[in-house]
Order: C-alpha cells, then structure tokens, then sequence
C-alpha cells in the first residue's frame, strides 16, 4: 500500500526536479531519496521520473501521482487550519507575515505589548514583500499594506497609507511641485509601482539621482540630504530632520489590512491577535494617513 510519505516524495522530486532539492525539502539526504524513489517504482513496476538535462522530469505515471499528492496536500493543510481554529484557550504558536517596514517603524512595540497580554502565545514573524499562501499555512496572519488583498481571506482595513514629497532640513514647504524642479530627486525600484509612475509622469526620469529597492534606505537617503523623495507619511514622520515639502493630489492611497484565512478566524489566538494588533493599528490611524504627524515616533 502506498503511504502518505511516498506521495510526498514524488511532490518533493517534482517540485525541486532534483534528488538534493527533494531532499533539502523533506530533510534527509539525497542518498535516502535516491534509496526511497528506486523502491517506490519497484513496488509499483512504472517510472515515475526520467532524467534529463533539465533535472528530473514527471512520467505519466508520476504526473497523475504528483496531482494526487498536491491533493492530498491541500486536504491535509486544510484539516489542519480547521482543527487549529477550534482551539479554545489563546495560546500555542502563531506566525505572522509583514514587511520590514511596518515591523521597524510600528509593529514591533505592539507585538511587545501583545506578547505582555497574552504570554501562551509564541510570535513567529515572517519578515518579507513576498505574499505568503496562508490557503497552505505559510503564515496564520498577514499584515500587509495592498489595494487589493485576496478574496480567500478575511479581516478588515485599518487605515490609507497616504504619502508625500519630503526633503532634509532648511528645506521649506513649497505650494507647487515646480518650486522643486532644480532638486535631485530619489525613487523607489519595483516594489513601488504607484510612486514609480508619478515621479516619471510628473517629476521626470532625468531627475533621479538615486533609486532604491527599499523604502527605509529611502528615508536614511533623504534625510540624509541625497535629494528629496516620496515616501509614506508615517515612515518620514519618524525622522526629525525630515520635513514635508509637498502633498501631491489626488492621491489614491493603498490600504493597510490585517488578514487571515476563513478557517482560522474563530482560533482564540486569531481572534486575541486581530483584535489587539488590529485595535492598536487602527488607534494611529491618523499616521498611516498624514493627519497626524510623529506619533509613531
């Protein structure tokens, strides 16, 4: 009879198309593997993988096994975000995804706070702009700022994440984005596609001086007088030296949202961590927005 662990061999080798990649996965070696896969086909008389070029490719035989194991995956995972739901008492582990941001200028008192309230709970944080799969349990909660977030999940939109031009001081506010002209001026990279196409369209592109993939190194460039720059109101305001130069408008700011997956949300930690985090957050609502300025700080 064929096991769970056989099916996950297969997933593992198709996924990674080599025995060391399965291996590093499943956490034995690529002798245990090598070992595991010759006895499987033994035992099922087909091949399941033919070696090529391009590492180790699905048979016909190993395609249908592979679909069944991504299956069985999902049904596993799903069980057991079910069952994790139903726990009564606000303890056990929880991990949490956001970005190095949110973490720095924001999150990492709260989550003290939180950590103080409820001692049982263990916070695994999942620092990164990737979006993890929650539907796979890459994380429990996200913390995220998007226009759009996925419809799989559930939560609620705590604030705008509102922006602005700021520069290092003796800058002055200006009332026209023109005042500036004669500035360096310093972009983000890809990770913010909204910034990227208002300096190109309203600032222009031979005036960058300074790009950056990040949006705290960002920040240090500004303040540290490299040229001025976009950045969200609630990171600059952290800054002293910074001043703010100019609102452009008609902003159409993106949402911060703290998310889960529908299975979960009846989980007592889901619930004890949405509930304070998601309080807290809302509570410096007029930060994230511009309204309210170094309150973060």
């Amino acid at each position: 009879m064929l096991a769970w662990d056989d099916f996950r061999l297969v997933k593992a080798i198709a996924e990674r198309r080599s025995l060391a990649g399965a291996a590093d996965l499943l956490a034995v070696n690529a002798s245990t593997v090598f070992r595991r896969l010759g006895a499987l086909e033994d035992r099922l008389g087909a091949r399941l993988f033919e070696r090529g070029r391009a590492g180790y490719g699905l048979t016909t035989a190993g395609e249908e096994m592979a679909m069944i194991a991504d299956r069985m995956a999902d049904e596993i995972v799903g069980f057991e975000r079910r069952v994790s739901g139903q726990d009564l008492a606000p303890a056990g582990e929880l991990r949490v995804t956001t970005n190095d941001t949110l973490l720095i200028h924001c999150l990492t008192d709260i989550f003290a706070a939180f950590r103080k309230a409820y001692p049982d709970i263990l916070l695994d944080v999942v620092v990164g702009n990737a979006v993890l799969n929650l539907s796979k349990r890459d994380a429990d909660i996200a913390i995220r700022v998007t226009s759009s977030p996925p419809e799989t999940l559930v939560g609620r939109r705590l604030a705008s994440i509102s922006w602005a031009v700021y520069g290092a001081a003796p800058l002055e506010p200006v009332g026209a984005i023109e005042a500036l002209d004669d500035l360096p001026w310093i972009g983000p990279g890809e990770m913010l596609v909204q910034l990227q196409r208002w300096l190109r369209d309203v600032v222009g592109e031979h005036k960058m001086v300074y790009r950056l993939s990040t949006v705290l190194g960002m920040a240090e460039a500004i303040a540290a007088g490299v040229g001025v720059g976009p950045l969200p109101c609630f990171i600059a305001d952290r800054f002293p030296t910074l001043v703010r130069l100019y609102d452009p408008p008609g902003q159409t700011p993106p949402g911060l949202w703290i998310l889960t997956h529908p299975d979960l949300r009846t989980s007592a930690r889901i619930r004890a961590f949405m509930d304070f985090v998601g309080g807290e957050l809302a509570r410096k609502r007029g930060c994230f927005e511009g309204t309210r300025e170094r309150e973060l700080a």
